[in-house]
């Protein structure tokens, strides 16, 4: 009995993993995306030249 629930746990576990792995690649797409837009949609600065989008 005990093989058996060490491998539905194993199991349960990677599954677990695997949907959470599938989730960070939703995620850094979608903010790959916005990082590329950020470049496409930059405010003008003075001078008429485009400024940097970001804070630092």
């Amino acid at each position: 009995m005990v093989p058996v629930l060490l491998v539905l746990l194993l199991a349960l576990i990677l599954f677990g993993a695997g949907f959470a792995v599938q989730a960070l690649w939703w995620i850094a797409v979608v903010v790959l995306v916005l990082w590329l837009l950020g470049f496409v949609v930059r405010p003008t600065a003075s001078g008429g030249r485009r400024g940097r989008w970001y804070r630092w």
